[in-house]
């Protein structure tokens, strides 16, 4: 399956931002063991957006996005966090310009054989804007025989290359472009970098090295594929022997080449996933430190305080106060 299938049809390359009223709805489909970091980016983006459009234009919300899964209610991420979800039955189209989102993780496999998910998908697709898989969530789209289809403003030159680049049409462009490139075509540019810079600040932190983010031209589908379920499997035990059968190489051969085309071991990889989860985590729940820590498999609120001392020169706690979710406890 080819990543680029079609193009949607808005094809404009300024950042102008759209003068029109109308409402986006932004639809992200979701399954038990999602991946909640990258659909955390996603909402955050667009309620950022939201809240600047108001607070500068004293204008509606532009963007109403909704969590979806097949039979709705609560549902879990595979970080144990759970969010609550509309059924994809009782989901209807509007009028309204639709952008589809489809979450990646673990459970991808199995969401794959929910029908109702695919059937929702078939019917939701035709008058879906953007489709936008994330990592796993591909693996939806093609049991349902769906094409991906991207926003075609992140194939060509624009002014924000810090947060996305232009890209050949066979690559998928990353989830979080999408979002503030779809930001930047609505509500221009100026209001796109303030929100880019106030839900990625971690993109300047030494231990966000996610490889759908990194400048890296050469990294191999083999080894894109370990390093994906790396972060996948953030929150359980890894070996790198697991993670050598994903990329089906030898132990050996695997650090070598992953060493050389992510620029850093697999261990240092998985730690810096860990990190930047329980740094997600941290700014979206009010999970105990000791309880997120745990859900990001790093063992203990001691052990995650001592990383981030490290790391950031500051403590889970301290990190959670900077960014405005109140906590009791002491870390």
């Amino acid at each position: 399956m080819e990543l680029v299938h079609t193009l949607p049809r808005c094809s404009r390359q300024s950042a102008v931002p759209t003068q029109t009223g109308e409402m986006t709805r932004v639809d992200i489909a979701l399954f038990n063991g999602f991946a909640l970091p990258k659909v955390a980016a996603i909402i955050e983006i667009f309620q950022k957006a939201n809240a600047l459009g108001v607070s500068q234009r004293s204008c509606h919300a532009r963007y109403d996005v909704s969590l979806l899964s097949a039979a709705g209610g609560r549902i879990a991420s595979s970080s144990s966090v759970f969010v609550w979800t509309e059924s994809v039955e009782s989901h209807r189209v509007t009028t309204d310009r639709h952008l589809l989102f489809i979450a990646g993780g673990a459970g991808a496999p199995q969401a794959c054989r929910d029908e109702r998910l695919g059937n929702w998908l078939r019917r939701r697709h035709p008058f879906s804007e953007i489709v936008h898989p994330i990592a796993e969530g591909r693996l939806l789209l093609e049991a349902a025989n769906l094409p991906s289809r991207y926003c075609p403003l992140l194939y060509g030159d624009n002014e924000m290359r810090d947060y996305y680049q232009a890209r050949p049409l066979s690559e998928a462009p990353t989830e979080v472009a999408t979002a503030l490139r779809i930001v930047e075509e609505d509500m221009g540019l100026e209001v796109a970098q303030h929100v880019a810079e106030s839900v990625a600040p971690q993109q300047n932190m030494h231990f966000d090295t996610s490889v759908s983010r990194t400048h890296a031209p050469q990294v191999s589908e083999k080894i894109m594929a370990s390093a994906r379920w790396l972060e996948a499997n953030v929150d359980r035990p890894v070996s790198i022997d697991a993670a050598a059968q994903v990329a089906a190489m030898s132990e050996r051969n695997f650090l070598r080449r992953f060493k050389n085309e992510i620029g850093m071991t697999p261990s240092d990889y998985l730690l810096r996933a860990r990190l930047n989860m329980s740094c997600r985590m941290l700014v979206e729940s009010r999970l105990p430190v000791d309880k997120i820590a745990r859900r990001c498999g790093i063992g203990s609120g001691g052990q995650l305080a001592k990383l981030f001392r490290k790391y950031l020169a500051t403590t889970p706690t301290d990190y959670r106060m900077g960014k405005g979710v109140p906590s009791t406890e002491q870390s």
